[in-house]
């Protein structure tokens, strides 16, 4: 789903199993710019998420991403098939492509090396009310 805070589209999806092992194989992790999220991209997502999933723990299916390009502030395309041919083929994972300008991101929002954004896409803070509800804006209780 996409809903929209602070007047910024958020894009709420579920993940699957071979989508969460794509995030970490080599193959991808070596394209990326700030994989664990510890240098250019070191505020764009609450202290309490993984950085490899850019998840809750636990909850690791679940993406929560501000769809806000970190370049211009377009608003990239969902692009979830793995080997799109005009995004890479094999090496394409799965993930997100800015068309203004040609940025790409896996689907954990981070972003790949050598396009023009320079951080990772922004996590919210965010918290679970129930295994099915989601409070956007407001961080995860007790962390």
């Amino acid at each position: 789903v996409r809903v929209l805070w602070r007047k910024k589209p958020v894009w709420v999806f579920k993940r699957d199993e071979s989508a969460l092992d794509a995030l970490n194989s080599e193959d991808l992790i070596s394209k990326l710019a700030d994989p664990d999220g510890t240098g250019n991209s070191k505020n764009q997502q609450p202290k309490y998420v993984s950085s490899n999933y850019r998840s809750i723990e636990n909850k690791e299916a679940i993406a929560v991403i501000v769809g806000v390009c970190t370049h211009l502030g377009c608003s990239p395309t969902y692009r979830p098939e793995p080997g799109a041919s005009d995004l890479g083929g094999d090496s394409w994972k799965g993930g997100f492509y800015c068309p203004c300008h040609g940025s790409k991101f896996d689907l954990a929002g981070r972003v790949y090396a050598g396009v023009p954004a320079p951080t990772n896409l922004e996590i919210p803070p965010y918290q679970y009310l129930t295994d099915s509800l989601i409070r956007i804006g407001i961080d995860q209780k007790n962390t």
